[in-house]
């Protein structure tokens, strides 16, 4: 009897204590964001051997760890490392050491000259003998990429040293001026140290892939003409002189198997205004300089020169090289005009209504198409000279490895000038020969971008006016519809605005081209180009049946074509109840996927090792950080090697749950409902509701404690003692505020019919499309008690005629075939604008609203924000207008992150937990006040 009791009282104590527990954990406050982590550079070597991490707070130090595979207890630490790798040859890591951030802000503080504050570290890691090394004041590092075990460690310029005046007997004795350049030492070595070689005023430089050469530039000393450029023989440590007194070497390459060395180089002035340059090239084992182009060359297209903004490639068999062509430059005689001051010299714009892009969009790309550079080649065994692009074709694609003796060529010229309100223009779609440069017309007006098969027997594209893939078989000459004749949509089937619909992707092709792996929206077919209508599901339709969505993942990242022989492991993602995981396939489709894992989680980041079995992944929930996992291809044993975070253990959390219910117009949709932790259902709480189209799919996503950049952040006010509700959107075309309305409200209520919503507390908050939404919402309804509006659109009619100012962009096609989904121009559709324009019904607004809009967005005219406010305010209604300067769209600035922040949450603390206002809302912020307080304070 003594011992139950005993046990009991255990039992009560136990509970006791875990409940005083559970109380004593705090709600998330701004203060947590700084030391929230996050994983990145997550890496396992070729052997499978090594695995490292890095581990970053949003703000601080970090560091790697390094461990081996085998046994992951026993690590390496490497604070503050960043940009790391494992060598070629998997005996080493290396990487950078950071200036500890602290220390580095200090020396700001004082006004610490640039020169004057300290520099980054080099760390090389012996993986087998768990040594150490470091070396100060690194500038930068590189290892070979494919073989080979030097590494090449550039220094940052050595600190004058500062020395007290000693009298100088011999008052003649002048001390050496030292020469200015921008070069700094060169050390390459082996990574071991056993061989070791020291360049001074080195500029730049690069390993060829395999490990058996090194190229490096010298800078210019003072004004002489003295850069060069050098190859290192790594085995021999012979350095050879390959040029030197050019003005400037640029794109210095090696070819894949390092037999050449090629680069652009010119001995014109750095001042002339088109400097003429020329392609060099050189074998990497000796032998002469070889100047294979220059101005003039024959086979350049017209009046066309060497572009020093060019890409040089080569062939994969080093039997061609790839460069770019520019037109000369064209002296106008304005520009060069010395007769004119330059307060007399006239600036404007010019908008036709002949130009194929408007004037916006040209002065975003200027640069751009200032540098761009026309596709040529030249035959290494004849020299013979091909233009490959031209003034009429100016686009020509290179494949990742170049092995054949063709690509593709297109423009989109003749549709360019639709572009502002049609962004799904055509193409005219070429072959282009490299022997002759000539072009064959494969089509006009492609809907797609085509790739060539790996084998080159098909080029192949998703054509989304005819909403299915469609090969082109080169040697007939044919097209081949892939996939109408199937019985499933491959074109996305929950597309819902006036745009074509885009497709669900492909896995690829089979080797020798025999088959196509391409997806519907839950399975994965293999089809024969040569029998389309005879194609495999090879998950035999349990995708469908299971709402499960299969693809292929991919595990050989070098890979060109599909082995039939190897595994075919898929990712699975239930759809319905958001569970994850994988399972294998086979490449015949007789038999259905195995399941290896499924859960309630979120897998993501899988990475094979190249050459062993096993693979490194990360998994997470809404309370499970994503932290990494080794395991095999059997996912038997996912064993856990991170561990972020955990200052969470001590913070109130919460929990998420998938919400279904029944829009106005009685389709099923879904939502996430997050709960604090200790959700007590016969309590009423406060609700936050955000939303931007569908968000479910994001179940089991971790949700970091972050400064926003635009949005509420969900665990901040999960944690103090909200509820947040995101629910699924779907929209009907030329309705995007009535599909919002029809989508939101419903949700919103059946929450509320479960008795544990404060109905009399709740608020709306979106950012762009997300803020527009609110600001129609708040016309339609007054069951929200506040509203956070960020980058609203409000006035339709107004945005429809400006300017994406990021991309110069007219605003049309947004209106008439993407996101707002009017589907029409303003002068066919006006009625539409104007009644998913929140503006023309801000007479109804009765809900105080924050709203948000920076003066340089680039996507959402400022105006808009102004628009809003100043209804609002002419109404006498609650508003303000958060204006950053010069940030964009989102937040960019950590600084201005962390204010939102704040005022996000004393807002909605004011209006949903009757909080104090702070003085900013009161009393606002004036012009001369401005920089001199933040007014967060709260009224007393």
């Amino acid at each position: 009897m003594k011992i139950e009791r005993f046990a009991v009282s255990l039992l009560v104590l136990l509970l006791f204590s875990q409940t005083l527990f559970a109380q004593q954990k705090r709600p998330l406050t701004h203060q947590d964001y700084d030391q929230w982590e996050s994983l990145g550079s997550q890496k396992i070597s070729k052997n499978g051997q090594w695995v490292g991490f890095q581990v970053n707070p949003q703000d601080g130090d970090g560091r790697i760890e390094i461990f081996s595979f085998k046994n992951p207890n026993q690590r390496q630490l490497i604070p503050r490392g960043q940009s790391y790798l494992f060598t070629p040859d998997d005996k080493f890591a290396v990487g950078k050491i950071g200036v500890e951030k602290d220390t580095l802000y200090a020396l700001k503080l004082k006004k610490t000259k640039k020169d004057d504050l300290p520099a980054d570290s080099l760390f090389i890691y012996n993986l087998a003998e768990n040594k150490l090394e470091k070396l100060p004041r690194v500038k930068s590092f590189a290892t070979p990429e494919e073989a080979g075990s030097w590494v090449a460690i550039h220094f940052e310029k050595e600190k004058k040293e500062k020395t007290s005046k000693e009298t100088e007997t011999d008052s003649t004795k002048k001390v050496e001026k030292q020469k200015k350049t921008d070069g700094t030492l060169l050390r390459v070595r082996k990574l071991d140290g056993s061989v070791s070689y020291d360049f001074e005023r080195v500029k730049s430089y690069g390993f060829s892939k395999n490990g058996e050469f090194l190229q490096y530039q010298l800078a210019e000393e003072d004004t002489l003409d003295n850069a060069a450029i050098y190859i290192l023989n790594l085995a021999s440590g012979e350095s050879r002189l390959i040029s030197e007194g050019m003005t400037s070497y640029s794109d210095v390459t090696f070819s894949p198997q390092a037999k050449y060395l090629a680069y652009v180089s010119t001995d014109d002035s750095t001042k002339a205004k088109k400097p003429y340059y020329s392609l060099f090239i050189t074998e990497s084992k000796g032998g002469e300089v070889e100047e294979l182009v220059t101005k003039g060359s024959e086979g350049l297209m017209a009046n066309g020169i060497v572009s020093a903004d060019g890409n040089i490639r080569f062939s994969e068999d080093e039997t061609r090289l790839f460069f770019g062509v520019s037109p000369d430059y064209v002296d106008y005689g304005y520009e060069n005009d010395t007769t004119i001051l330059d307060e007399d010299r006239v600036s404007l714009d010019i908008w036709g209504w002949q130009d194929s892009e408007i004037q916006p969009m040209q002065l975003k790309n200027k640069s751009r198409e200032e540098k761009f550079s026309y596709l040529a080649t030249i035959d290494l065994a004849t020299d013979k000279i091909t233009q490959l692009a031209d003034l009429e074709v100016k686009n020509v694609s290179l494949e990742s490895k170049i092995e054949r003796e063709f690509g593709i060529a297109w423009t989109d010229a003749p549709y360019r000038i639709n572009y502002s309100w049609d962004v799904q223009i055509g193409r005219d779609l070429y072959l282009v020969d490299f022997k002759t440069g000539s072009k064959t017309l494969i089509e006009k007006d492609v809907s797609g971008f085509p790739s060539i098969s790996p084998e080159g027997k098909y080029l192949y594209w998703y054509d989304s006016r005819d909403s299915s893939w469609v090969a082109y078989n080169l040697a007939q000459k044919s097209k081949i519809n892939l996939t109408k004749d199937l019985p499933f949509a491959f074109y996305e089937e929950l597309h819902d605005s006036p745009s074509l619909p885009g497709s669900y992707g492909s896995a690829g092709w089979l080797a020798g081209d025999e088959a196509f792996l391409v997806y519907d929206r839950f399975d994965i077919w293999k089809i024969d180009p040569k029998s389309p209508a005879a194609a495999v599901n090879l998950t035999q339709g349990a995708g469908r049946k299971t709402n499960t969505v299969f693809r292929r993942q991919d595990l050989d990242r070098e890979e060109r074509s599909i082995d039939p022989k190897s595994q075919l492991l898929l990712t699975a993602f239930n759809e319905q109840t958001k569970d994850a995981g994988y399972f294998m396939g086979s490449f015949d489709g007789k038999s259905t996927p195995k399941q290896l894992i499924m859960s309630a989680h979120r897998y993501f980041g899988l990475t094979k090792a190249e050459e062993s079995t096993e693979v490194i992944l990360n998994k997470s929930t809404y309370a499970e950080s994503p932290d990494l996992y080794l395991a095999d291809l059997t996912f038997k044993n996912l064993k856990k090697v991170s561990n972020l975070n955990p200052q969470q253990a001590g913070v109130n959390w919460g929990s998420v749950e998938l919400v279904d219910y029944l829009t106005n117009d009685g389709e099923p949709l879904q939502g996430l409902l997050f709960k604090p932790e200790n959700f007590d259902a016969s309590k009423k709480y406060p609700m936050m509701v955000y939303f931007y189209e569908r968000n479910s799919d994001g179940l089991h996503n971790y949700r970091s404690p972050a400064p926003s950049a635009s949005t509420i952040n969900i665990p901040y006010f999960v944690s103090n003692d909200y509820l947040v509700f995101v629910p699924d959107i779907k929209y009907d075309l030329g309705l995007p505020g009535p599909s919002a309305y029809n989508c939101i409200i419903p949700g919103v209520q059946s929450l509320i019919a479960r008795g544990y919503v404060d109905a009399d507390n709740m608020a709306i908050q979106g950012q762009s499309w997300g803020g527009y939404q609110v600001a129609y919402l708040i016309t339609q309804t007054n069951m929200f008690k506040a509203a956070g509006a960020g980058a609203p659109v409000v006035n339709m009619t107004s945005a429809y005629g400006g300017i994406r100012w990021g991309t110069g962009m007219s605003r049309m096609f947004q209106y008439e075939q993407t996101q707002s989904r009017i589907g029409g121009t303003l002068w066919e559709k006006p009625v539409y604008y104007i009644e998913n324009s929140p503006l023309f019904f801000m007479d109804r607004v009765k809900t105080p609203v924050l709203i948000m809009h920076n003066d340089e967005d680039g996507s959402v005219p400022w105006y808009q924000g102004i628009e809003m406010f100043m209804a609002l305010k002419r109404l006498n209604q609650p508003a303000w207008l958060l204006q950053y300067n010069g940030e964009d769209h989102n937040l960019v600035q950590r600084k201005n992150r962390k204010d939102l922040s704040v005022r996000l949450s004393q807002f909605f603390d004011h209006y949903l937990k009757g909080a104090p206002a702070p003085l900013w809302m009161s009393e606002g912020l004036p012009a001369v006040q401005k920089g001199k307080t933040l007014k967060y304070e709260l009224e007393q």
